[in-house]
């Protein structure tokens, strides 16, 4: 099912692009701790301007949570010798989830189409 892209000025998809990005650059520069804060940003400038730019920003903060968490409970498992592997586990799939999905959530964006990650704790809309 291939969804035609959305009629948004290149300002919008830049904009939605960002939103995405930001997400992997933080968690690489802050080992993960910051990666909500750059979608946070974007949706919290554009979220009355355009829907194209919330909807991509909403769903890349969404998702950033809901990675940030599961880092977070693997960190706490790591503090037991049983739990240690799956709370390597988690941390490094949180970490790769943010990478790998904001990436494509940025392909997708740039060329007009709105990208859903496949699972969010939806705080933003």
């Amino acid at each position: 099912m291939t969804h035609q892209p959305q009629n948004v000025s290149t300002q919008e998809r830049g904009a939605a692009v960002l939103a995405h990005l930001s997400a992997p650059i933080a968690a690489i520069v802050s080992a993960g701790w910051l990666a909500i804060a750059g979608p946070l940003i974007v949706w919290l400038f554009y979220r009355n301007h355009s829907p194209f730019v919330r909807t991509a920003a909403a769903g890349a903060f969404n998702f950033q949570i809901s990675a940030w968490l599961m880092s977070v409970v693997g960190w706490v498992l790591c503090f037991t010798i049983i739990l240690l592997p799956i709370g390597i586990l988690l941390i490094i799939l949180g970490n790769l989830l943010t990478l790998i999905l904001g990436i494509w959530g940025a392909v997708r964006t740039s060329g007009g189409h709105q990208y859903k990650y496949p699972w969010q704790i939806r705080i933003l809309s």
